[in-house]
């Protein structure tokens, strides 16, 4: 097979889809990501999807090589250069890293972290593998950071953070920045943040999906799998009593159409709808999984007596599962109303604020929300 030419094919695909830059462009054509995930077919690699290396005892996956296109734009709003010296956090495959390694070029420096020693090791052998130099992956917690080569112009997480770990800000040099996939009551969002006085102020945002970041930082987020085979897991921002989800799912749903249109863009649906519900209601949920209609995300509602879920399928449909499927769906019609009358904001239109612990963060805004971490108050607005 000519990697090289699936290498181009991919990077055209990515470029007529989103923006990419020269320099990114440039890099994902120079480094060989199937040397990088050795276990899958080669061709398989220059597709643009997702490909899971690891598996906690559970099934779930905790360890990916992430889709390209996530992974060019998050490059993009790291906006790194040459001789820049860059923290990743989640070494994974190491192929982010290798192409960090390339927009350092000449005179920078990659720095990688992993929780897991296998995931280290294996990361170096395909760095190794690809000829890469000029990265060190190290197996520790990423909420440490890495001090001993500290400040960084860049920082990068590849892992889902719940909250911006203070040794990140620390370890950032003055005028750094840093990218992280940062959740918002169980949904993500790249956030491309900078210092600004006291606080962190977001550059960019794009929506995003990562795994969880695993250790002594691992977020509230709950994910149960209610059923095997196939596969179908409950995604909720924090524990919560949620009733019998798989009884639930098997009665004939009541369903509500919310309005209709050609194939409502799958994406509309799980990333700028989830948002508004994550941010604006308790008892947001996520399934993700095989409902009958092949594997997908479905965001919605529940609650002990029902659950109810968004389906787009030339319409936009709510449907409610259990006895009290019918109540919630009409709840869940309501909110996707709501998010019509906004205007449908997307993450994109979002402006992230993050106070650390002992700066003053301002009142709730009309029409943001605020939300309390560990270690920061974030300010969140749509527009």
């Amino acid at each position: 097979m000519d990697f090289a030419a699936q290498r181009h094919a991919l990077v055209a695909r990515l470029r007529q889809a989103q923006d990419v830059g020269e320099r990114v462009a440039e890099a994902m054509l120079a480094v060989p990501r199937h040397l990088f995930v050795p276990g899958v077919e080669p061709e398989a690699a220059y597709r643009d999807e997702p490909i899971v290396t690891k598996l906690d005892d559970g099934g779930r996956p905790i360890s990916s090589s992430s889709q390209p296109a996530i992974m060019a734009t998050m490059l993009g709003q790291l906006g790194v250069e040459p001789g820049h010296r860059v923290l990743e956090i989640g070494a994974g495959t190491g192929y982010n890293a290798a192409l960090l390694a390339r927009l350092v070029r000449p005179g920078g420096r990659v720095v990688a972290l992993d929780i897991d020693a296998d995931t280290v090791e294996q990361a170096r052998e395909h760095l190794a593998a690809a000829g890469v130099s000029g990265v060190e992956v190290v197996c520790r917690d990423g909420a440490e950071g890495y001090p001993e080569l500290a400040p960084y112009d860049r920082l990068i997480a590849t892992v889902g953070v719940w909250d911006l770990a203070p040794a990140w800000l620390a370890q950032l040099a003055p005028g750094g920045r840093l990218v992280v996939p940062l959740d918002l009551r169980g949904v993500q969002v790249s956030a491309a943040m900078e210092r600004d006085g006291e606080r962190w102020v977001s550059r960019s945002v794009a929506p995003c999906g990562f795994m969880r970041m695993r250790g002594s930082f691992a977020g509230t987020e709950s994910v149960t799998v209610v059923r095997r085979d196939p596969m179908v897991m409950l995604v909720l921002p924090e524990p919560r009593e949620s009733g019998d989800v798989l009884a639930a799912l098997d009665t004939v749903p009541a369903e509500i159409t919310i309005r209709r249109e050609e194939a409502a863009p799958a994406a509309t649906v799980t990333m700028g709808l989830s948002l508004w519900l994550a941010l604006h209601e308790p008892r947001w949920c996520a399934v993700a999984g095989d409902l009958g209609r092949g594997p997908g995300m479905a965001a919605g509602l529940v609650e002990p007596g029902g659950i109810a879920l968004l389906a787009a399928d030339g319409a936009l449909v709510a449907r409610g599962y259990g006895a009290g499927g019918a109540r919630l769906a009409a709840e869940l019609a309501g909110h996707v109303r709501a998010w019509d009358e906004a205007g449908r904001p997307e993450a994109g239109t979002l402006r992230v604020e993050a106070y650390p612990r002992g700066t003053k963060a301002p009142e709730e805004p009309p029409g943001g929300v605020v939300l309390e971490k560990r270690h920061t108050t974030l300010v969140l607005r749509f527009g």
